[in-house]
């Protein structure tokens, strides 16, 4: 017992005498980076759909590459005038659609009827099951959208369908939620402790993130631009996976617009 008593008298003593936090005293993780350039990222051409994939998807599989947390999925698509994909099912998957050019017809089995625009924030919790079809609304130019998939916290919950219209000036210099679990973040809600920001970035306008919590990690997409992050310099659709880190510092070497998605790891 005398024994046990002076191991703990030794640490308050160490902890008095370097004046620091209790908390400095536990070994800290080192942070952990990942980095996706695009040329390495998966291709599909069908035609009619030019995609690129962050992630193993359809013909396209990279075993270092099959999810990064709960990201399942990172789609950067075309889709030729008049085109899409027909209906089809999902079921269990957080499904965020953002259209970067033209305009995208959406239909599903739960009586939506809509079209998506740049600016605009697609959602549907598939949970037991959707049917959906998503078509290019022009007769002339193509429609360039990203297409992200999230693994639910709670799986068989109720489909559910949500879009939203941002204010692209609300993203000046400066990150703008637009997907969360928290309805007062403002963003379209989603079943999962993830957060989606956009930001558009004047050269010069250095950034910073804050980690929503402890456990998530940030998967940073790089939509235009060029940036520079913990040593790397990352351009137009490059990307870096971060984790085990509270803050990130972000310099803006050219003007950049970025997707940030903070997310679990687990």
């Amino acid at each position: 017992m005398r024994k046990i008593y002076f191991l703990v008298l030794s640490s308050i003593l160490i902890f008095d005498a370097s004046g620091q936090n209790n908390k400095n005293l536990k070994k800290e993780e080192k942070m952990k980076t990942v980095v996706h350039r695009s040329e390495d990222r998966g291709a599909a051409d069908h035609g009619w759909l030019k995609a690129r994939h962050s992630f193993s998807f359809a013909g396209y599989y990279n075993p270092a590459k099959t999810h990064f947390g709960t990201l399942r999925v990172l789609n950067d698509d075309s889709i030729a005038a008049g085109k899409g994909f027909g209906s089809h099912p999902h079921d269990n998957m957080e499904i965020v659609t953002i259209p970067l050019e033209g305009d995208l017809a959406h239909q599903d089995n739960m009586g939506n009827k809509s079209v998506i625009r740049k600016n605009d924030v697609q959602i549907m919790s598939a949970g037991t099951g959707v049917v959906h079809s998503e078509f290019n609304n022009s007769k002339t130019d193509y429609v360039k959208l990203l297409q992200i998939w999230i693994f639910p916290k709670i799986e068989d919950i109720k489909p559910r369908y949500e879009q939203k219209t941002y204010t692209h000036e609300d993203r000046k210099n400066k990150f703008q939620v637009v997907v969360s679990p928290d309805t007062n973040d403002g963003g379209v809600w989603i079943n999962q402790d993830a957060y989606f920001s956009l930001g558009d970035f004047e050269k010069g306008k250095d950034t910073s993130y804050k980690i929503r919590k402890p456990e998530n990690g940030a998967y940073i997409f790089i939509l235009e631009g060029s940036v520079e992050i913990n040593g790397e310099k990352l351009n137009r659709r490059d990307a870096i996976g971060i984790s085990n880190f509270e803050k990130v510092d972000i310099k803006i070497n050219e003007n950049a617009e970025i997707l940030l998605i903070d997310l679990p790891m687990n």
